[in-house]
């Protein structure tokens, strides 16, 4: 899922994003809920309506925020306030106005609230957050009532495997249509993120779709859904696309340096994206130089492209029984194939 926090994939249209091949997108609550508010976007018709996204629209619950902005809120057992960062004031979410602010916005997929521990965190301090996530999973099924949307629990536990197990049994009790794995990429090393993922995915009902959240690097993605995750989210293509970066195939390039000024070949043949189509390295090392906005939406184009082309590469190779933790598309002769 490309990542449009307050409603919009940055720098991408609707237009473009449809053409990258993206299924569903991301949309944040807390964000949403400060500007514009979820009542305006009720009054449009709704979060899609809004956008102008006719496809799948999953929102966070604010939990992230717990975790992202830790300097200017206050957690307590019934939910956490925040300084609204936009005039000081006072900004309180609690599961079931994070349930509440969700139904309003009328997206699809959502979130319950969680309390996400950072990196590194004493045992005692991530059991706690583990127990705060249970009971408030348990507060926002009682206040979520909105019957065409679905609602998924997150667990946490950290790196503790202990708590990642009983957390995946307190949240399975629920039975909820999708299950998520929350508490990874947050400044863990990667071998503890493989750790984490190796260990929960065979404790997670088969049954369900797993959501593993803030994850898009190949390697992370590879080893994941290989360990049964299914959905995915990340700010990287966009990211790098501002920072005037190209993710081709496993490699990143900054289209500033100067060995791409006389490039006169398409960022990557194999790619079907319109900056692959229309342009050579040398225009977009051109347009990033200049500070021009378009070379920026071009190569967020390209790197949501690439990596939605990664995760179809991924699905043929299941379908064809040849997917495991080492894949790799561009080392094999699957690269000829449409996907690459």
């Amino acid at each position: 899922m490309p990542v449009g926090t307050l409603g919009t994939v940055k720098g991408v249209s609707v237009n473009q994003l449809v053409e990258t091949g993206a299924q569903m997108v991301l949309a944040n609550t807390y964000h949403l809920h400060l500007q514009p508010g979820e009542q305006i976007i009720q009054e449009v018709g709704g979060i899609h309506k809004f956008m102008g996204w006719e496809r799948p629209i999953l929102t966070d619950s604010g939990g992230y925020q717990v975790f992202s902005l830790s300097k200017i809120n206050r957690i307590n057992d019934e939910g956490v306030s925040f300084r609204n960062p936009r005039d000081g004031s006072q900004v309180h979410l609690t599961p079931e106005k994070a349930m509440e602010i969700q139904m309003t916005l009328g997206s699809d997929v959502v979130m319950a609230f969680d309390q996400c521990p950072p990196y590194p965190a004493t045992e005692n301090d991530v059991e706690e957050a583990c127990e705060r996530t249970h009971t408030w999973l348990a507060r926002c099924v009682e206040a979520h009532s909105k019957s065409d949307q679905a609602l998924f629990g997150i667990i946490q536990g950290g790196c503790f495997l202990n708590l990642r197990e009983k957390c995946v049994k307190d949240i399975s009790d629920f039975d909820l249509p999708g299950i998520a794995v929350g508490g990874v990429s947050v400044g863990e090393p990667s071998e503890e993120i493989h750790k984490i993922l190796r260990h929960v995915g065979i404790l997670l009902p088969e049954e369900r779709p797993r959501y593993l959240m803030g994850i898009g690097s190949f390697r992370e993605m590879t080893i994941a859904v290989a360990n049964g995750m299914d959905i995915f989210d990340c700010v990287i293509p966009t990211r790098l696309g501002r920072h005037g970066t190209a993710s081709v195939r496993n490699e990143r390039w900054n289209l500033k340096n100067a060995r791409f000024r006389t490039d006169y070949e398409p960022l990557d043949k194999t790619c079907i994206c319109e900056a692959c189509r229309k342009h050579s390295r040398a225009y977009l090392h051109h347009l990033v130089r200049s500070g021009e906005l378009l070379g920026h939406t071009l190569l967020s184009i390209h790197n949501l492209t690439n990596l939605l082309r990664f995760t179809s590469s991924m699905e043929q190779a299941i379908r064809d029984g040849c997917f495991s933790e080492d894949f790799a598309p561009w080392n094999s002769d699957s690269i000829a194939h449409h996907t690459w």
